[in-house]
């Protein structure tokens, strides 16, 4: 009988206790916090190793003075911070041009917007043999980036600097198939983006994204043999899961990233190497 009377008081004083809120786990769950992207307090943001993670760092400063909290996760490659945005491990990303996004986005059916323009890196031609594009020899051998946007991109920086022609219907969707001239005979050698820079003593010559010619320790400005021109429609940009566009917290991210400091920072800290975009 005392045992009966003791769990019914037990059963009592617990109803109690959550009915006026006492439990915790009701006062601190999720459903009580505000929603969206800052619901947890802090932004997680991805960007590649480079250029990006120097400037969120700096963002990162400007915005803690504004009380909004970042946290910055860093990748390697160009695949991850879109598979972790669409898995949710991070908030948005900051990485990737238009094009690329684009095709990445379709190709994996991956429910991602585009939320502001950043920064421009041009893509570079580097060569450790010769310092004069006109320089290459007979047959020499050319690194790319193997992904069909950073692909495209470079077979035009190519033509740009005469080392081809490529068909005119093909645009930035051209691959090294639609090559229509090439007198010189050059080897062109796909190779994932990430690699080429380590693999540049192997060729005569490659096209290299700017966050890794800068990680090998190239100044693009400076050591690229022939660079895009700074009008390059290839700007990166931020992106969000299609659920977030409309944040509030985006619009204040975006005002501190393309403010006049950060602009200045870029401008002093890679000179000409990366381009803000406002």
């Amino acid at each position: 009988m005392k045992k009966w009377l003791l769990a019914s008081l037990f059963v009592l004083v617990t109803s109690a206790l959550v009915a006026c809120g006492g439990g915790s786990e009701t006062s601190g769950s999720k459903e009580d916090k505000a929603e969206g992207l800052y619901s947890d307090e802090k932004l997680v943001v991805g960007v590649t190793a480079g250029p990006h993670e120097q400037i969120l760092e700096k963002v990162k400063e400007l915005a803690k003075k504004e009380d909004l909290n970042i946290e910055i996760k860093v990748f390697t490659d160009y695949v991850m911070p879109n598979v972790a945005l669409a898995e949710k491990e991070i908030d948005l990303n900051i990485f990737q041009t238009e094009p690329y996004f684009d095709a990445f986005k379709e190709d994996r059916k991956l429910d991602l917007v585009k939320s502001f323009d950043t920064v421009t890196f041009p893509m570079g031609i580097y060569s450790l043999k010769v310092k004069d594009i006109a320089d290459l020899k007979e047959g020499a051998k050319i690194g790319l980036p193997s992904d069909p946007t950073n692909s495209g991109r470079a077979l035009l920086l190519f033509e740009k600097a005469g080392l081809l022609k490529l068909n005119p219907d093909t645009g930035i969707n051209s691959t090294v198939k639609d090559i229509v001239e090439n007198k010189n005979n050059y080897e062109f050698i796909e190779l994932d983006s990430a690699q080429i820079a380590r693999q540049l003593d192997e060729l005569d010559a490659a096209a290299i994204n700017t966050n890794f010619a800068i990680e090998a320790g190239f100044t693009p400005s400076k050591d690229a043999i022939f660079i895009e021109p700074k009008d390059s429609p290839y700007v990166n940009h931020a992106a969000v899961r299609t659920e977030n566009k409309n944040d509030e917290i985006l619009t204040k991210l975006a005002d501190i990233y393309r403010s006049e400091e950060i602009g200045k920072f870029v401008e002093e800290e890679f000179e000409g190497s990366v381009i803000s975009s406002w």
